[in-house]
Formats: structure tokens, C-alpha cells, sequence
């Protein structure tokens, strides 16, 4: 069994970083302890290891990451030679690899080395590990038989050092050459072979390191401005007329800081998408006047103006000189190099013949990969009405570059582009529409009037309703132009849910809405019900809301044990509170006598095994229970929140049940992974209640769409 994976190169410029963070996605997927080792370091900060321990949370003590330092190699083999160097950096290996499942080893980089055949190198401390190997080959600037028959030989020579050689990856090839690349190389070598094309923005430097490279100085700007990459640069001499015609979308515009019309043109074309540029560096050390600057920041609101004290041509060579990494600082790059790994290596049958040990706990960050993994294998598409939202606008990149689902974003179209170009978000692939000016208004309102006919509602009336972003985008669910919706960052939960309830209405087999979250605590996910919706429902309704939960619960892996949470446990209290928990046990175990179900019980019993043996030593539900269903709101939403705060655990709602369609409703102080997450879920259940269906849609007009789910956000 691989207790280990070493990812390796040949040379330098291979962009393995791309791979290595790949890899630990898979990895973190399968175990919940991962460890990091570098067998050799640079001097200064590893921004691979420190965007790793903040994605993943690593708690490893970073002392134990590294082996030692190049140049203490260096000395070390030439002193004692090679044997004493391998035997030293096995030691420390080992001292992580018994506090860990599965170990991760990053190796050599090939840069500024004084090792002369650093490849044996990384193939012997693979094999003295016991790791097995990805070995990556950069293809930037080579042809396609280049590459091919470099990877051929890279594959030999791990392959004849005695290396298990888990796939071969390509990296940063030319996109057009991609194919040809990869069906030679994946017929002719044992192993798979994936490729992956160049992607120019994950090489683009951010603003930021832009102005921390030069030294220069922020004069406008915020920090979303400062995020974003800079694909290109653009340096300003010609008159206004033709500098416009040279700006593309992404570029960052050098001129010298007394330009003023330069400055004042790049920023209004900005300001009008044509194109959105990235900021605007000045030479020379010189700033615009005051008048200027306040022009441009009201102009292009967030978008960063930088100053440099440089001359512009040594400012070019420094600037040609920057290459962007992935470091803690840049999450939308980790975001973009994950997406490009997703959509081209078989992350399923690399996990397979990894082969890390499985566990029985499940991570919060374990319980999110599956949910995206799940969402990403079939589908959906989910509509988002909050289409100006920062946050959504945020989440919705992550999820178009992870590929989970198709999206559809509603508001004014030409405020969504704006809003995406000040925030450095590319938002193709996604679907743009406004409910204002759809041609699907007219439909939609002939649709809702028939539906509320029984209210009074005519056309006219639901012609001025459907425009509500809302109601528009319940409709398209309705209608099978989405398969399910995620709305509330800026809207009420009333604003949300009522128009599923007029439009949607339950299912056949629900007597009402009510929500779950799902608890993601240290080591397993608990599902709670109903902390959102119903303030005081009875046995009946508690009943449906318990069965409804445990269907919930298994739809997204957690195996329903549902406790029917009281003040009192058994026999041992009475009172109204406790009879209708009584009761409502009794109508689940009539109804589905398949379920495991234990009722009235305290939440102690529950949970905690040392506490249901005593109090229920027969039950085969105390102690254990995963699903936990509270008698009323006001106790549900108190403990949910007491959890989340006072256990650090992370609360993933609500996601409602008991709708026909999934429509999922967001906290107003939702996170962008809140936002990620409870799109993922209301993909998943679209999965469960629509077939597949293959529709491509224009990213301008409306078309059909894949199939409904649902997802929820901290409340």
C-alpha cells in the first residue's frame, strides 16, 4: 500500500507546482492526516508549503517539513558522499512519515543546485522512501515531438532506477499541441500520461507582486484590484487615440506618471469593458495631480494605480523578468491551477493507484471534496439571482474553474460585466441574463399568472412580479431552464423561499418545507433538523421532518441514525414537549419501520456512547446517532449556533427539503465557500430528481440546462 507519493521533474520551469497541489487535493480527499516533506530547501520562505498549510489546515510543525538546506547537502556529499546525504534525509523522512497516513514529498527544483545528476538523486530517495512517483515534464516552448520524446526518456530513466511510477504528467504545453501529445505518449508508455495545457494567467504575477517586486507605491486601489493578474503590459508612449487601440483585457498599462491623459483614457475604458484592464503602473516617480487622481478613482472605483521611482525601460525588464506563484497570498490562482488539473488528469484512477489508506473519518475538507467531486461528475445547472454580489460573483469563479456546475447569473447584464472586470473575474462559460429585458419575461408572467390564478393574479400583475430576480430565477427551475437555485446573500430568507413555495410547492410525499444543516465536526458530519424554518411543528409534521432529514443525510453519504431529541430520555419524563417527540418517534417507525430511530432522547445519549450505555444500553441508535431532529426552532437554531461557535464546527445551511425542485437559501453573511458549498449541494440533489440532459448554453440567451440539486451556507 503507497503510504507515500513523490512528485519529481527533470529540469526546471515545469510549473510542478500546479501538480503538487493537485496532488495533495487527491490525497486530502482519501485520509484526513497528510504530511508534507521537502527533502531539500532554498534559503528564505517555501510559498508552496505555506499555501498548503492554509488551504489545508495543516497543523504540522513546519521544522519537520524540511530535510535540510542545498548548500548542508551540498557540504554533507562532498564530505561523506552520497550515502550519508540519503541516509540522513530517510531519517527525517521517517520521523514524519509515522505521525501521518500518507506523506506527500516535494522534490528538487533544480534551480542553483551544485548536485550533477539531480534526477537519480530524486529516484533514489523515492525508492528509500518508499514512494512512489509522478515524475512531471515541462513542455513550455517545445514542439510536440520534443516533448513526446522527452517524456519517453524521463519515464526510463525513473523507471529504470527502480522508481514505481504511479502516471507521467506534461505541463505547459502549447494548447493546440495537447492531443498530440497526449495520445502517442498515453498508448505508447505503461502508465497513464496526462497533459496539461499552458494556462498564461497562472504564470501572470498579481498586481501585488508587481508592486512588491518594484518597490512601488499603491496611490489607489483595493485589495480585490491588488488580486488580479497582470496577462499582459502595455506600455504607454503614443497619443490617447492609439495607446486604446494597444490595451487588452487583463493587461497592466505602464507610463509615466505624468501622462495624465493616459492614465485618465486606460481608465475609462476600463470603466466601460473595453477592455478591463488589470491597473496602471507610473515611471519615473512621478504621481498625477490630485485633481487627476480623484477623477480616476471615481472613474474605475477599486482599480490599482501604482507609482515606481524606475525609468521605463529598466521597469520593462524587471517586469518581463516577474512569474507569478502560487503562494498563500494568491487562493484564486490555487483555484485556477486545481481547475486546470481537474479537467485534465483522471483524478479518479490517480487516486486509485495511489492507493492511500482509507479511513472512517471524514474532515470537513474531506465532506466539501466529495460534495464538488459529486457535483462536477453529472452536471447541473444552478441559477444564482444575486449576480452583482461580490461574494457570488467570487463563487462563481471558483465553481466555472473547477468545473462543479453550469451557471446562470441574474441582474443587468452590463453591471455584472462591470462588477466582474473591478474584481479581475473572468465569467466566461457562464450565463448572463436579465430579467428586466429577457425575452422570457413575457412567458414567465403567462406561467406564474396561471399558476396564482386561484389569488387574482393577471398577466400584468405577474408581469411586474417575474422581474424580481427571485421569482425570475424559480421559474426557470420550474420550467426546466435550471435545475435548482441558490439566492440570499442579500435577500431575506422569506424573499427566497416564498416564491418556491408559490411556484415549486412540495412534493407529493412532503406535508411541509423544513432544512438541515450538516455539522462538519473534527471527525464526522452530524445532520441537524429543522433549525431554520418551522418555529414549532407537531408530531405529524416532526415526523415528516425526521424522515426527510434521514433521506437528506443518506443523499450525501452520512447513514441515517436518527435521534428524536428531547429534554428527557425513554420512559423517564413526561409532559406535552415530550409525548409529541414520543409520538412523532412512533409515526416514523410506522411509516418507515426501515429507519433506525431512537426517541424521546437527550442530545448527551445521543452522541456520546459512556452516556447511552447507561441510559439505553439496548438502543442501536444512542450514541451513535447521526441524525438529530429538535422539537421545535427555538432549541434547533440555539444549538446549531452553540456547536458552531463554541465547537468550532463548521455548519453547512440550511438546505431545504421537502421542495419539489432544489431551491437552497443562503446566510446573509455567507462566505464564498459558504457560497461554493451550498451551490455543490443543490447540484447534487438537482442530480437526484432530473435526468441528465445535454444542452449547451450561449452565455446570452437562455437555453435548457442540465438537471436541479441542492446546497447550503452557514446561517
Amino acid at each position: 500500500m503507497t503510504r507515500s507519493v513523490y512528485v519529481t521533474g527533470i529540469d526546471r520551469g515545469d510549473g510542478r507546482q500546479v501538480v503538487e497541489l493537485g496532488v495533495m487535493e487527491l490525497l486530502t480527499r482519501q485520509v484526513d492526516r497528510v504530511g508534507v516533506f521537502r527533502p531539500l530547501v532554498h534559503e528564505g520562505p517555501d510559498r508552496l508549503f505555506e499555501l498548503l498549510r492554509a488551504r489545508y489546515r495543516l497543523a504540522q510543525d513546519p521544522a519537520t517539513v524540511y530535510g535540510m538546506d542545498y548548500h548542508e547537502a551540498s557540504a554533507l556529499q562532498a564530505e561523506q558522499g552520497a550515502d550519508e546525504l540519503v541516509s540522513q534525509l530517510v531519517d527525517r523522512f521517517h520521523r514524519v512519515a509515522r505521525d501521518y497516513d500518507v506523506v506527500l514529498v516535494l522534490g528538487t527544483d533544480y534551480a542553483d543546485t551544485q548536485f550533477p545528476d539531480e534526477l537519480t538523486l530524486n529516484a533514489r530517495l523515492a525508492n528509500e522512501f518508499g514512494a512512489s512517483v509522478i515524475p512531471v515534464v515541462g513542455g513550455r516552448d517545445q514542439t510536440a515531438e520534443s516533448v513526446r520524446a522527452e517524456t519517453r526518456n524521463a519515464f526510463r530513466a525513473y523507471d529504470g532506477l527502480g522508481c514505481d511510477v504511479l502516471a507521467m504528467i506534461v505541463n505547459r504545453v502549447a494548447p493546440p499541441d495537447r492531443a498530440e501529445i497526449h495520445e502517442p505518449l498515453d498508448s505508447q508508455l505503461p502508465v497513464p500520461c496526462y497533459v496539461l495545457p499552458d494556462e498564461p494567467a497562472l504564470g501572470a504575477p498579481t498586481v501585488a507582486q508587481v508592486t512588491h517586486a518594484l518597490g512601488g507605491k499603491v496611490l489607489l486601489g483595493d485589495d480585490s484590484g491588488l488580486a488580479r493578474d497582470a496577462l499582459d503590459f502595455v506600455f504607454g508612449g503614443a497619443m490617447l487615440p492609439t495607446f486604446l487601440t494597444a490595451l487588452t483585457p487583463g493587461c497592466m498599462v505602464v507610463t509615466p506618471g505624468d501622462r495624465a491623459d493616459l492614465v485618465v483614457g486606460a481608465l475609462a475604458a476600463h470603466s466601460a469593458g473595453t477592455p478591463p484592464i488589470a491597473g496602471v503602473l507610473l515611471t519615473l516617480d512621478e504621481r498625477p495631480s490630485d485633481e487627476v487622481l480623484t477623477l480616476a478613482a471615481r472613474l474605475a472605483p477599486g482599480t490599482p494605480v501604482v507609482s515606481v521611482s524606475g525609468l521605463s525601460f529598466p521597469t520593462a525588464g524587471r517586469l518581463f523578468a516577474l512569474d507569478g506563484k502560487l503562494n498563500a497570498a494568491t487562493p484564486r490562482k490555487a483555484e485556477m491551477a486545481l481547475g486546470l488539473f481537474e479537467r485534465y488528469v483522471d483524478t479518479a484512477d490517480l487516486l486509485g493507484r495511489v492507493s492511500a489508506p482509507s479511513t472512517d473519518r471524514v474532515t470537513p475538507m474531506m465532506f466539501e471534496h466529495k460534495l464538488l467531486e459529486r457535483a462536477r461528475s453529472d452536471k447541473r445547472r444552478v441559477v444564482l439571482p444575486e449576480g452583482t454580489e461580490e461574494r457570488v460573483l467570487r463563487a462563481v469563479e471558483v465553481l466555472l474553474r473547477r468545473d462543479v456546475c453550469d451557471l446562470t447569473l441574474l441582474g443587468p447584464v452590463g453591471q455584472i460585466h462591470k462588477k466582474a472586470a473591478d474584481l479581475g473575474i473572468d465569467l466566461t462559460g457562464a450565463q448572463l441574463i436579465d430579467p428586466q429585458s429577457s425575452e422570457l419575461r413575457e412567458r414567465f408572467a403567462e406561467k406564474y399568472a396561471e399558476l396564482r390564478a386561484h389569488k387574482g393574479v393577471s398577466v400584468e400583475l405577474a408581469y411586474d412580479v417575474v422581474s424580481d430576480p427571485n421569482y425570475f430565477g424559480t421559474l426557470m427551475v420550474q420550467e426546466g431552464l435550471a435545475d435548482g437555485m441558490v439566492s440570499g446573500s442579500v435577500h431575506s430568507t422569506a424573499a427566497t423561499i416564498r416564491p418556491a413555495f408559490e411556484i415549486i410547492k412540495t412534493k407529493p410525499d412532503a406535508s411541509i418545507v423544513s432544512s438541515v444543516f450538516f455539522m462538519c465536526l473534527a471527525d464526522k458530519v452530524l445532520v441537524y433538523g429543522d433549525c431554520a424554518v418551522n418555529p414549532d411543528p407537531n408530531a405529524e409534521q416532526l415526523a415528516d421532518i425526521a424522515v426527510q432529514s434521514a433521506a437528506t443525510a443518506q443523499q450525501f453519504g452520512v447513514e441515517p441514525r436518527i435521534a428524536m431529541l428531547s429534554y428527557s430520555t425513554g420512559t423517564s419524563g413526561s409532559g406535552a414537549d415530550v409525548d409529541k417527540v414520543r409520538q412523532a418517534t412512533e409515526l416514523v417507525r410506522a411509516r418507515r419501520g426501515d429507519l433506525k430511530i431512537e426517541g424521546p432522547i437527550q442530545y448527551d445519549a445521543a452522541v456520546e456512547p459512556s452516556v447511552a450505555a447507561t441510559k439505553l444500553p439496548e438502543s442501536e441508535v444512542a450514541g451513535q446517532a447521526s441524525v438529530l431532529i429538535f422539537p421545535d426552532l427555538n432549541t434547533g437554531n440555539n444549538t446549531y449556533k452553540a456547536v458552531q461557535r463554541s465547537a468550532g464546527a463548521i455548519a453547512v445551511g440550511p438546505v431545504l427539503q421537502g421542495l419539489r425542485k432544489p431551491v437552497n437559501d443562503l446566510s446573509r453573511g455567507a462566505l464564498v465557500g459558504d457560497i461554493v458549498v451550498t451551490v455543490a449541494i443543490t447540484a447534487i440533489q438537482a442530480q437526484t430528481q432530473t435526468p441528465s440532459m445535454t444542452r449547451p448554453p450561449s452565455p446570452s440567451s437562455p437555453s435548457p440546462s442540465p438537471s436541479p440539486s441542492q446546497k447550503a451556507s452557514a446561517q
